[in-house]
């Protein structure tokens, strides 16, 4: 998008084409559709101000995220005139947790912490499956978590075959969804339904974002530190019955 400024009048037809990259035919296609509002007209000149870069800017962004029309027609219906808040609110949903950063390698790379010289293809097929990497075509994949992957090779090198490290790696990603799932939950119970019960109020916005904004790196900290809790009593678990096994069998002896 370029950063060109509204005039005091607006922006006529084709200088909202300009600024937000959608063809005239395709705007004048939204109106007819009730997806955008008309413009304000003056004698003959009708001018679109922020609201309907916003409204375009969003259409655009659900269209990506593959909403057909009809589905966009009835979420911004719902937006009302909170088009630009609904667009930072969707981008905000969409920000990546980490800056981690998915990494290219080719299938020897992979096969070789478990001793092989290219990834079985049924072993791949379901790592695909599980959204952690996706092939790219001449023997390379890009790995959307490497430390995922990080983790599979730290397995591998303490003997644990693959099978067996991509089962672990798949009960933690499932569990990890669960818990997600109670942290969204929570911020819909608690955040956006009584915000969106008092029929979604302009003023209260950014409190609803910045509850969004808070929620995620709190759901990693709180889910970190309930692991831990979780590790060390399994960890004491484990160790109390392998005790009292040796003493039960001393005792037998």
């Amino acid at each position: 998008m370029t950063s060109e400024k509204l005039t005091s009048s607006g922006l006529t037809i084709e200088e909202l084409s300009v600024r937000t990259e959608m063809s005239v035919r395709n705007i004048r296609a939204h109106q007819s559709r009730g997806l955008l509002e008309p413009p304000r007209v003056v004698g003959r000149t009708g001018y679109y101000d922020e609201e309907h870069v916003s409204r375009i800017e969003l259409i655009r962004e659900l269209q990506a995220e593959g909403y057909n029309l009809e589905a966009i027609r009835l979420i911004l219906e719902s937006a009302g005139e909170s088009s630009a808040d609904l667009l930072s609110f969707t981008r905000i949903v969409r920000e990546p947790y980490e800056t981690e950063q998915p990494q290219i390698f080719d299938g020897a790379e992979l096969a070789r912490p478990w001793g092989g010289e290219a990834p079985d293809e049924e072993m791949m097929k379901r790592v695909e499956e599980l959204g952690l990497m996706r092939p790219l075509g001449d023997g390379r994949y890009e790995v959307l978590s490497p430390k995922m992957l990080r983790a599979g090779v730290e397995l591998a090198e303490l003997g644990v075959e693959p099978e067996v490290a991509l089962n672990v790696l798949e009960a933690l990603k499932d569990r990890s969804a669960a818990v997600a799932d109670v942290f969204i939950e929570l911020f819909n119970d608690q955040v956006w339904q009584p915000f969106d019960d008092a029929g979604r109020p302009s003023e209260d916005w950014p409190r609803v974002q910045e509850a969004l904004g808070r929620m995620r790196p709190l759901a990693s900290e709180a889910f970190l530190a309930a692991f831990q809790i979780a590790m060390e009593e399994a960890s004491e678990k484990a160790i109390s019955i392998a005790i009292r096994r040796e003493l039960d069998d001393r005792s037998e002896s």
